[in-house]
């Protein structure tokens, strides 16, 4: 009985240290924890345009294409095919069609090529 009371003791002494386990804590921000995860979207074509047409005239020129729309202004003059100091949505889809079914040649004679060889 001895031994018998001191362990039933110490059993009920260290119970409520086992039910009072909290939950496991965090570092994130209040602002970081309540942001729900989002994917990054992806802009289309139009969505980059209209972002990067500021006068909202149809007409990207050079400048409009350098602030908002990188890849035009790289390739601003192939796409000004009229030579008119700005493009179209629709020039600029030409383009974009082009350039696919050119890269699509180029990996059909590399495999053409590959094969023969």
């Amino acid at each position: 009985m001895r031994v018998v009371l001191p362990v039933v003791a110490l059993a009920l002494l260290a119970a409520p240290t086992f039910a009072q386990t909290s939950p496991p804590t965090t570092n994130t921000p209040p602002a970081a924890a309540a942001k729900p995860h989002t994917e990054h979207h992806r802009e289309t074509m139009d969505e980059r345009f209209a972002k990067a047409n500021t006068t909202h005239d149809g007409h990207l020129t050079l400048a409009q294409a350098k602030a908002g729309y990188p890849t035009v202004a790289r390739h601003f003059t192939e796409i000004d095919t009229a030579k008119a100091g700005y493009v179209t949505e629709d020039q600029i889809r030409a383009w974009e069609k082009a350039e696919r079914e050119k890269r699509h040649e180029e990996r059909q004679q590399a495999a053409t090529t590959q094969g023969k060889g």
